[in-house]
């Protein structure tokens, strides 16, 4: 084969893969792909009680208490803490109930509370809230805070290593909060509905059995999303622990309790991960430790979850879990 030849066959191969790879992009919209490089990766971590006495006097740190109940922080919290109950965050949109506020009303509330673009936040709550924690911290990411702090434990489990409380409300001044949103940690309805069934892709619902099921009467639909696996949020903490003083779900299990749970469901740190729940509240929590802890690379969350899923005319699954190939309505 002279020179010729082979310069024409290499162009006609270029040419072939070039056609496929436009192919490929005509058939999967962009907006469907995922984007997961399309800004830094947050720091978001899990910190002690005696991180949280090392790093006090640090002049950066912001700290919000997210409990809803205002005696409780009246009554005592963490020094220099802003009382913002983590339902402020959230609310009715038109179409639906507690949705995300929009991105200018989210600015103006991290604002109010003396926090900054510039800041390193931390977050705490009480008990069960630790899923409102979660969600504030997911809402700092997907705002451009680069460095947020969960207190591992929560309020009861500071008090009980014996750091100091107080009941003095903080002085401070309101932030300068240049919100910059990151679309790529979570997705729409349309990606959803593009995504239900597609290999490498798994949805988790961490919502309690009875809920994923369909078994309680709440929504207009009640079920979950076809294929989706139930590993309530729960089984992640310390809520359920054998030792009654021990019992704290607003403290996480070991990282290696949790990847083996995670492991016996099925669940690789190469699937692309979708965490939906009720209302985007309890897929916080989750996705905060597959991303940020275990380091998983895929990992999103479906903000609009099962209030906006049943309103739809999408496919339904109840009972147990089942593969897409069982009876879906």
């Amino acid at each position: 084969m002279n020179l010729r030849s082979r310069l024409n066959r290499r162009k006609a191969q270029v040419f072939v893969l070039l056609t496929a790879l436009i192919a490929s992009l005509i058939l999967v919209p962009s907006w469907i792909l995922p984007s997961f490089a399309a800004t830094p990766k947050a720091n978001v971590q899990f910190v002690s009680p005696d991180w949280v006495a090392a790093n006090a006097k640090d002049p950066s740190l912001r700290v919000l208490d997210v409990r809803n109940a205002p005696l409780e922080y009246i009554a005592g919290h963490l020094p220099n803490a802003v009382n913002i109950a983590d339902t402020a965050f959230r609310g009715p949109n038109g179409v639906l109930p507690v949705q995300y506020w929009d991105n200018d009303k989210l600015a103006n509330l991290f604002a109010q509370s003396g926090v900054s673009s510039n800041n390193k936040v931390l977050v705490y709550s009480s008990g069960n809230d630790v899923l409102g924690a979660t969600m504030v911290a997911y809402l700092m990411e997907r705002s451009g805070v680069k460095d947020v702090y969960v207190l591992d434990g929560g309020f009861a489990g500071y008090k009980a290593a014996g750091q100091t409380t107080t009941k003095v409300f903080p002085q401070y001044k309101v932030g300068n909060f240049n919100l910059k949103d990151n679309p790529a940690i979570r997705v729409s309805l349309d990606q959803v509905k593009q995504l239900i069934g597609k290999p490498g892709v798994t949805f988790i619902d961490p919502r309690p059995p009875e809920l994923f099921r369909g078994d309680r009467d709440i929504w207009v639909r009640n079920g979950h999303i076809p294929g989706a696996r139930n590993i309530p949020w729960p089984t992640f903490t310390e809520a359920n622990n054998a030792q009654e003083d021990l019992k704290n779900p607003h403290k996480l299990k070991s990282l290696d309790e949790i990847r083996k749970l995670l492991a016996e469901r099925g669940i690789k740190p190469s699937d692309d991960i979708i965490v939906t729940c009720s209302t985007g509240r309890e897929a916080t929590l989750q996705y905060l430790v597959l991303k940020h802890l275990l380091n998983y690379p895929k990992v999103r969350i479906y903000e609009g979850s099962w209030t906006e899923y049943s309103t739809t005319n999408l496919p339904v699954a109840t009972g147990p879990e089942k593969t897409l190939t069982s009876d879906v309505r």
